[in-house]
């Protein structure tokens, strides 16, 4: 299975695992794997992909992070997977891992 991600889940790693869990070591691994799991499919933000995250924002009244995710995904033809159930599950934007790996 494909897996892609968005320039900006490195910030999210480092900021949680490094930075509130305090674990360095562990964050540069995690983003060492993505970045070796993603290859060629971190994508980037650009102009284009910002007003789409300022549409998802708008719409769907999410935080312009998880407004990014969604565009993303949209603009890639991904399928979002996330554990925020409240905010992207719920509106159907994304689902659980579980429905991912066992749909």
């Amino acid at each position: 299975m494909p897996v892609a991600a968005l320039d900006l889940t490195l910030y999210e790693v480092v900021n949680a695992v490094a930075r509130q869990y305090r674990q360095p070591d562990q964050a540069q691994r995690i983003a060492r794997a993505i970045l070796r799991t993603c290859g060629d499919e971190l994508a980037r933000m650009d102009h284009a992909l910002g007003e789409e995250v300022v549409k998802v924002v708008s719409e769907y009244e999410l935080s312009a992070y998880d407004a990014a995710y969604v565009a993303a995904a949209r603009r890639n033809g991904w399928q979002l997977v996330s554990l925020d159930v409240r905010d992207l599950v719920s509106k159907r934007l994304a689902v659980t891992p579980d429905v991912a790996v066992y749909p």
